[in-house]
Formats: C-alpha cells, structure tokens, sequence
C-alpha cells in the first residue's frame, strides 16, 4: 500500500470521524492491523512508497529500530511500520532531520520526556499552520492569474 493509498484511506475516512479529525484520522492511518508483520525492507518500501535507501538511512541515523531475521535480512515490526508511518508525516509536513532525531530520543528516553516531546509538537503544528496559511494564499494568487486569463478555477 503506497503512501497514495494511504492518503486515500486517511481522506475517505473524513466523512465518518467525529471530533478532531486529524487524530482520528492518523490513528486510522497508523493502524497497520492489516498489514502482515514482519515485513521486509522491500515490502515496508512498497507500503509507504520510500525507497529502501531511505529506510536504511532512517534506522543509520537512530529513527528506527529494526531487527534482523536468521538470514541477517531486516525484519519491520507492527511497531517500527507505526514509527515510519509518523516519521514520514512529519518529513512531508517539513520536520527537520534533526528535529526528528530529538524528538525519537525524547520517545527512547520514556514518559518523563512528555512535556518536551508536546513542545516540539506544538511548535511543528504552528509552522505547518503558517505553511498552510502561505500556500492558501499562493492559490488564491494562482487561481486569480488562472482567471485572468479566462481560464476556470474549479471553484
């Protein structure tokens, strides 16, 4: 299931969540109940359309950790599909490398990093806010020039 069927999952969700919708939606989207477990690098690579390079370098910088199986071959767990599913979200949404290395060591370092770990979450949510206000009003702009020149918006 790539990242596409994922999103697609996620947004035909919408209409049958109550409350916020964004965490309904995640945990929805983080179930991997359906997914057979463990799986390996190219199956994980397949499912959240990474390469397997990156998923490498992920578990390289201390994102993931994953096991091996009695060949040497890498071996994704329920739990590390579930990290990925985040760390991916969260480099879509333009969470720094290294923001994402503090925060896994904040999770590693257990519950007394909370607060810690809801700052840096607080702080990455203004910024997509501020990204989303931004593009909202590149598309205004866009669809302003897409008018000027006869063309429909869609809208």
């Amino acid at each position: 299931m790539a990242t596409d069927d994922l999103m697609a999952r996620a947004l035909a969700a919408l209409p049958e969540v109550d409350g916020p919708l964004s965490v309904e939606v995640i945990h929805r989207l983080a179930d991997t109940s359906d997914l057979a477990t463990p799986m390996t690098i190219a199956e994980v690579a397949d499912a959240l359309d990474l390469s397997p390079h990156t998923l490498r370098y992920y578990e390289r910088v201390g994102l993931v950790t994953v096991d091996r199986d009695a060949n040497g071959h890498r071996s994704y767990d329920a739990e590390a599909v579930r990290r990925l599913v985040f760390l991916t979200r969260m480099r879509l949404s333009g969470m720094p490398m290294r923001d994402l290395q503090h925060y896994v060591e904040l999770v590693d370092k257990g519950e007394q990093t909370v607060p810690e770990r809801l700052d840096m979450l607080l702080e990455h949510r203004d910024t997509i806010r501020r990204q989303l206000r931004e593009l909202t009003l590149s598309l205004a702009a866009t669809e302003y020039k897409i008018a000027t020149y006869g063309g429909n918006t869609g809208v």
